[in-house]
């Protein structure tokens, strides 16, 4: 280990209150750094070459952040988006605390990335019990050496991890790291009688919770959502990317505009009312955009790829009390269903996201307040 990482792993893996003993064990013995590749940045886009300054580099790796490790697919000149990451530490963490998982058990995992979680899940389990699936065969490669030269022999796959790893089925748990907006059920399917699915779950309005669910004999997957944290999406499901570039054209597109007291305070920026609106407004993307004199004034756009619709919400500080501007476009009406949907949510309660549930058969997926019974419409 490198002068001054044990201290710093153990602060940032797992903190008081997140993991039990069987799995603080396992974060001190795997070493974070040694899974990262020797340029790596973090969330606020700072990046660190090893070779150039080893201490920021270090101290990076240990921090308790997220650490880009590929931007736009590994492509050169690319526009540099993020595509794969190395999860903060105590995300890691509450998620391996909420797989429930202990030796005996097999696991899969979706998404090898750098191949640290899969590390740590073979510390605890053993390498036959995991199995870690990788679309991107370079980041699958890199993975398997690294965890090679760390002393895992772990089963790493290169492929779609959408479709499973039936060859190695049944399991008893599925992790995946990457969001989904509908959960795969060839995952269902390699899972037993009462394992558990775990994966960050969203759509195109909200992204940042954890589907937790078990597997039932008649194979159907039902559970509740929790946690609070963005993940990158699955390949296959990804979201549209600079929509209100590609979508919102006010001086050649005729519009509506009318006026509204609503604030974007609560409908995008309250947590459990973005993800209840979001479930109203799946294909929906909201977009904040500032202007670049003055924080306080600011634009929020709705855009459905899907329908070519569009709405914008202009948010000033003097146009307080006479209403901001609400221009809306195309066969949808973006800014009245939200209002429809925040009003939805408020009648209800103003219910948390870990009141809602999702259940996920051959045929569907649904979502539901409470129980089977309230499904979301």
């Amino acid at each position: 280990m490198e002068a001054g990482t044990r201290g710093t792993t153990s602060s940032a893996s797992h903190p008081a209150g997140v993991l039990a003993r069987h799995w603080r064990t396992a974060f001190e013995r795997v070493e974070r750094h040694r899974f990262l590749p020797d340029r790596i940045s973090g969330p606020d886009g700072v990046t660190a070459d090893r070779s150039r300054d080893p201490g920021h580099w270090l101290g990076l790796a240990y921090a308790d952040i997220p650490i880009v490790t590929q931007v736009d697919d590994g492509a050169e000149n690319g526009p540099g988006y993020p595509t794969s990451s190395a999860s903060q530490p105590t995300i890691v963490a509450d998620m391996l605390r909420r797989l429930d998982v202990f030796p005996g058990r097999r696991v899969l995992e979706i998404g090898t990335g750098t191949g640290y979680n899969a590390a740590l899940l073979s510390q605890l389990l053993g390498d036959a019990a995991v199995t870690s699936v990788e679309i991107d065969a370079d980041l699958a490669e890199t993975a398997r050496t690294r965890l090679r030269e760390a002393g895992f022999g772990t089963f790493v796959v290169t492929g779609d991890g959408t479709l499973g790893c039936p060859s190695r089925a049944p399991f008893d748990r599925v992790i995946c790291t990457a969001a989904v907006q509908r959960v795969p059920y060839p995952w269902i399917e390699q899972t037993r009688s009462g394992g558990r699915i775990l994966t960050p779950w969203g759509n195109a309005f909200h992204n940042g919770v954890l589907a937790d669910l078990t597997v039932g004999p008649d194979a159907t997957a039902r559970g509740r959502f929790g946690g609070d944290a963005a993940f990158m999406w699955v390949r296959a499901q990804r979201v549209p990317r600079r929509v209100v570039e590609a979508f919102v054209r006010p001086e050649e597109q005729a519009f509506e505009s009318t006026r509204t007291e609503l604030h974007p305070y609560e409908p995008i920026g309250d947590f459990d009312a973005s993800f209840a609106i979001g479930l109203r407004m799946p294909t929906v993307l909201n977009r904040v955009e500032f202007s670049e004199d003055d924080g306080q004034r600011y634009t929020v756009y709705l855009v459905d790829p899907e329908t070519a619709s569009w709405a914008s919400w202009r948010i000033e500080p003097e146009h307080r009390e006479t209403g901001h501007e609400v221009r809306q476009h195309g066969p949808r009406e973006l800014f009245t269903e939200l209002e429809a949907a925040y009003h939805w949510w408020r009648e209800r309660g103003r219910p948390v996201h870990a009141r809602f549930g999702l259940t996920v058969s051959a045929e569907r997926q649904s979502v539901w307040l409470d129980d089977e019974t309230g499904l979301v419409p």
